[in-house]
């Protein structure tokens, strides 16, 4: 897992935060039966940006979303392993939709939109529990 020290920056964790509101209003604005695939998109881009936001509370950054990843799942007891495995298998697919073309059946979609939810909500609460750290 690579990782670079970076200062601390918690102005752009909170307007990572800003970034997140938009896309979740944005996600929440069409209909899911037509829009799924770029529905699942945009849970991986707030999961993703969350956890970006995450590890900038704690002085790090990372160019690659699997080692981003990483360190959520392995530095975070929150996430048990059936969450773990949704977090890799997300950003499998996206990026087989986004890169090959590969259609995601929207099954996936409302099989695991819980998850994402539940995730999203985690990584929340730790943000906003590393903020208040300061």
């Amino acid at each position: 897992m690579k990782l670079i020290k970076v200062k601390r920056d918690l102005e752009k964790v909170k307007s990572i935060l800003e970034m997140v509101e938009l896309i979740e209003i944005r996600k929440n604005l069409g209909d899911k039966n037509k829009l799924f695939p770029l529905i699942l998109s945009d849970y991986y881009e707030i999961i993703k940006e969350l956890s970006t936001a995450l590890l900038l509370c704690r002085g790090f950054k990372t160019l690659s979303h699997i080692d981003l990843l990483e360190y959520i799942k392995k530095k975070f007891s929150e996430f048990d392993p059936q969450e773990k495995n949704i977090l890799d298998r997300l950003r499998i697919f996206r990026n087989r939709s986004v890169y090959e073309g590969f259609k995601i059946p929207k099954e996936y979609l409302d099989n695991n939109e819980s998850y994402f939810k539940g995730i999203i909500k985690k990584l929340k609460f730790l943000i906003i529990k590393e903020i208040k750290r300061g």
